[in-house]
């Protein structure tokens, strides 16, 4: 099948440096040619938490070999790509700059169009390229900076149902790792830990459980955290693993609750559609 399009796309929002080559065919299919990411964990764990100007400068030099590797992989050069799209927020400035200015050099030189992409934006539509989901639909997001459930509509229609009021999930979860003195990044560290933990051992909250607005609040779970494990310190190993395993037992509860009213609001609204599929 022939193929349409071909984008060269660059990522550097926060700690991943990523390049990737995508094709969209002649049918409308999208295919994913080529996906490198280079994680930054080794350059941050030191310092518990992602560094502004140590990502930046990791992605200065590791994006060029990076460009490169995804072409190579794609088995394209840069002639037959028809764009460079480059994330163009929301991120840390100085990764993003590093990004943008790198798909502004590439774009300028071949003579390609260049797109500034919104990478919230991005995730709000992977799923019709990996998994050629049609519109509408519903996403929860959940990531280290953002933590919603989005309406998507169609490209460029999007309508926020729930966001956090507070902290993100994934900060969530790093700050109570920081807290109980686990390593970075906080959410395998958690996990890991909870694994050997009692789920009912601390009995902590549930925020917004029962609220009929879709919105998120991981705060005051973090504040309980620390007063429990300030109330039992010193901690041992097992205590640690006891918190860690009750906060995620809060955690899931509080996002079925949060899921399940969205997805019933999502049936309400689009009852012809199959609700299984709704939620990516």
């Amino acid at each position: 099948m022939a193929t349409f399009l071909r984008i060269l796309g660059i990522e550097t929002s926060c700690d991943e440096t990523a390049a990737s080559v995508v094709a969209r065919h002649e049918d409308g299919r999208g295919e994913i040619l080529s996906d490198i990411v280079l994680s930054q964990l080794d350059e941050h764990s030191a310092y518990g938490g992602v560094v502004p100007e140590i990502a930046a400068r990791a992605h200065v030099e590791a994006l060029d070999g990076l460009i490169e590797e995804a072409l190579t992989r794609a088995n394209v050069s840069l002639d037959e790509i028809d764009a460079i799209a480059a994330t163009s927020g929301p991120g840390l400035i100085g990764g993003l700059i590093v990004g943008l200015m790198t798909a502004k050099a590439i774009a300028r030189a071949a003579g390609k169009p260049l797109m500034a992409i919104n990478h919230l934006e991005g995730h709000a539509l992977t799923a019709r390229l990996t998994d050629g989901l049609s519109f509408p639909y519903l996403m929860l997001l959940v990531s280290g900076g953002h933590t919603q459930l989005v309406l998507v509509r169609g490209v460029g229609e999007y309508e926020r149902w729930g966001t956090t009021i507070d902290d993100a999930l994934g900060e969530a979860f790093d700050k109570t790792a920081k807290l109980l003195g686990l390593p970075y990044p906080g959410g395998p560290a958690v996990e890991k830990a909870a694994l050997k933990g009692n789920p009912d051992r601390f009995s902590l909250p549930r925020p917004l459980v029962g609220e009929a607005r879709l919105d998120f609040s991981f705060s005051g779970l973090k504040t309980a955290v620390r007063q429990a494990a300030t109330e039992i310190a010193p901690l041992s190993e097992q205590d640690v693993a006891d918190i860690c395993a009750s906060f995620q037992k809060a955690i899931s509860r509080t996002l079925r609750d949060r899921i399940g009213r969205g997805l019933a609001r999502f049936k309400q609204e689009f009852a012809h559609l199959d609700v299984d599929r709704a939620l990516v």
